[in-house]
């Protein structure tokens, strides 16, 4: 199994996006996944119900159980996510609770995994990136969450994780971000 890293570039972020604009489920997939953390196997089973409430307006806060912890999850849509998903739920007003936001063509079941690493990495490989796959997204966000609020317990916290030395590993800072603080404090 390959190992994937986070997008770090925010130019390539956009990149992403404008690629993927001309599918809005496949936009919508990778919106979602950088601004929520969750899990592929967590993202791809979303109906409308889960952000969406009986009166049709979505829901302030999506609440789920994660798939590998069995734990409950609770997150917000933020504005990114929040724009994507009226543009694309005004596009099939059709859709009800049971649908699901990641729906297959075939109809009746979500996109594979396989099928969104599809998406993902041809995506990835027009916008010039290597090492992308469905986990790519989930390390996205955390490496962001790392830089906008450099507090590694909040990370770790969102991502489930054990220890911050996992935390760390995983959203990719390396020696050379290690070497930089050395520099910085430069006592």
């Amino acid at each position: 199994m390959k190992i994937v890293q986070p997008i770090r570039n925010l130019r390539q972020i956009e990149s992403m996006k404008c690629i993927l604009r001309k599918n809005p489920r496949d936009l919508l997939l990778f919106v979602m996944g950088i601004n929520t953390a969750l899990r592929i196997s967590d993202l791809l089973p979303l109906t409308v119900g889960h952000i969406r409430n009986e009166n049709g307006e979505l829901r302030p806060l999506v609440t789920l159980r994660e798939n590998k912890t069995g734990k409950l999850k609770q997150f917000p849509l933020n504005d990114s996510i929040l724009s994507i998903l009226k543009e694309y739920l005004e596009l099939d007003e059709d859709m009800d609770d049971a649908s699901f936001l990641f729906a297959s063509n075939k109809g009746g079941a979500p996109i594979t995994r396989t099928h969104a690493w599809r998406i993902l990495s041809g995506a990835a490989q027009q916008a010039g990136l290597d090492d992308v796959g469905t986990h790519t997204l989930r390390k996205t966000f955390g490496y962001h969450a790392y830089r906008k609020t450099k507090d590694l317990g909040l990370v770790q916290k969102l991502l489930n994780h054990s220890s911050s030395r996992e935390t760390l590993r995983y959203i990719g800072i390396d020696q050379d971000d290690l070497d930089a603080a050395y520099h910085k404090v430069n006592l």
